[in-house]
């Protein structure tokens, strides 16, 4: 089973310590000590800015989302940062209805279609990995903007059986290939 949020007990019962929000922020984070963060969103630009804030006018929303917590800090201090997020036309548009984390440091963008990675000289996300079964035309239409691709887009390659164990001693659980 899923824990119920970052702060749920069981998270920390093989761990070897277990460290403080304001300790994890100041001396780990701020301090430039995290290699990658990962992160999702209600929203995504092209340019791998994030929304989980509100989903409208942030005066009157459609909806108001769970917001910020510490995602603006993991996008800004993380050393670089992985988005997961399901691909639809709702969740890639080409207008955040509120920017609340910057996608400055983004390297990769982890959808259940493809991997989307930013261009080198634009910063602009493009499709460099489809997943098994999937086509470009499965992409875009799960896009709110006109998705380039990478030269070279290939299929994602399924996970090796280090990789796999690695996933299975993490989730207590087996991973399906």
């Amino acid at each position: 089973m899923l824990p119920l949020s970052i702060g749920d007990g069981e998270l920390a019962e093989t761990s070897d310590t277990v460290v403080g929000i304001v300790e994890i922020f100041n001396y780990w984070l701020q301090g430039g000590r995290i290699d990658v963060g990962f992160l999702g969103a209600a929203q995504i630009d092209p340019k791998g800015n994030l929304n989980s804030t509100v989903i409208g006018p942030y005066e009157r929303p459609t909806v108001r989302l769970p917001g910020a917590g510490g995602a603006p800090e993991i996008a800004r201090s993380s050393k670089e940062v992985i988005v997961i997020v399901r691909q639809s036309r709702r969740t890639f548009v080409e207008k955040l209805d509120f920017l609340t984390s910057v996608g400055e440091r983004t390297s990769a963008v982890i959808t259940d279609l493809a991997i989307l990675r930013p261009d080198p000289a634009t910063r602009e996300l493009t499709l460099s990995s489809l997943h098994p079964g999937v086509s470009v035309e499965d992409v875009r239409a799960a896009t709110g903007w006109a998705l380039r691709c990478a030269p070279g887009v290939g299929v994602t390659p399924p996970p090796n059986a280090q990789e796999l164990d690695a996933l299975r001693s993490l989730s207590g659980t087996a991973v399906q290939t």
